[in-house]
């Protein structure tokens, strides 16, 4: 399938005021019960909310250069999804802080590196860290979706709100893309070290915050650090969860790459179509769940 036909059968959609049902009574170690897999990804998506904004401050200084009317379209789509994301992510965060996690210690940060990015970087140079974050956020959506052995432990409300968002990045995955080949002629070079510096970023990221996460549940530093080298075979193993992706993370540095190239994964329908039904995110949710291989 062509790179236009894929793009076209993702049509965006901004789905707000969507509810998962996630309160006080919401297990605390959602993923497995296990507390370093859990607040592994809750340290990543304690990111979103700000990030997600810088996202939008990177993309909106070439809105008015844009005269592709699709393009221009799928830019306020783009703005609106992310826009919902952060909200959904921050009520989330917000039930963190109450069970006496240090969140402020990961939000603070990212709102400081947002605001060093913003005023050290040419506003290209934020336009391909935003593509690079975006890539990334892509393959995680379908390294957690695409097979059904990988969240089988994971509390249904929680799953269901990865899965709308994964959804979403998988529709949006190309559109600050095509915003920095297009308008922002961000060259090839450019486009790779901002990857580079995602991936570093991103792995200080994980290693710092889930640790700092995991400090709030009482855990002990040795603890910690035995829960750290144990999780990372499932991460890096053979069939670890970002190992069996770099196949998909590296090809952005091919030249001529276009995230369209990686077709969205088998399960997006399944999703899609109950969501359409329903209205239900939570539903939507199983069925991409039990969709999966």
């Amino acid at each position: 399938m062509s790179q236009q036909a894929l793009h076209n059968a993702k049509e965006m959609v901004a789905r707000e005021k969507l509810e998962f049902g996630i309160d006080e009574t919401a297990p605390r170690w959602w993923y497995e019960n296990n507390p370093y897999k859990s607040r592994l990804i809750d340290a990543i998506q304690a990111a979103f909310p700000d990030g997600e904004r810088y996202f939008i401050s990177s993309v909106r200084p070439f809105r008015d250069q844009i005269t592709d009317p699709v393009l221009k379209e799928e830019v306020k789509t783009f703005i609106r999804q992310e826009g919902q994301h952060g909200i959904v992510h921050s009520r989330y965060n917000q039930l963190l802080r109450d069970r006496g996690l240090d969140v402020d210690a990961i939000t603070g940060f990212i709102k400081w590196i947002d605001s060093f990015h913003t005023k050290n970087f040419s506003k290209e140079y934020n336009l391909a860290l935003t593509c690079a974050f975006e890539h990334f956020t892509a393959m995680l959506a379908e390294t957690f979706f695409e097979k059904k052995e990988t969240m089988a432990g994971a509390d249904p409300n929680f799953r269901a709100m990865l899965a709308w968002h994964a959804v979403e990045e998988m529709e949006h995955k190309a559109v600050a893309y095509d915003v920095m080949q297009k308008v922002a002629k961000v060259g090839y070079f450019k486009r790779n070290a901002a990857m580079v510096h995602v991936i570093l970023f991103l792995t200080y990221l994980s290693l710092r915050f889930t640790n700092t996460l995991l400090k709030g549940d009482g855990f002990s530093f040795g603890q910690r650090m035995w829960m750290t080298v144990k999780c990372q075979w499932w991460l890096y193993g053979p069939k670890g969860i970002i190992s069996s992706r770099f196949g998909s993370l590296f090809s952005y540095f091919k030249p001529g790459f276009h995230p369209w190239q990686q077709a969205a994964i088998h399960n997006y329908d399944a999703w899609l179509q109950t969501y359409e039904r329903t209205g239900d995110p939570i539903a939507a949710g199983d069925a991409l769940y039990r969709a999966a291989y």
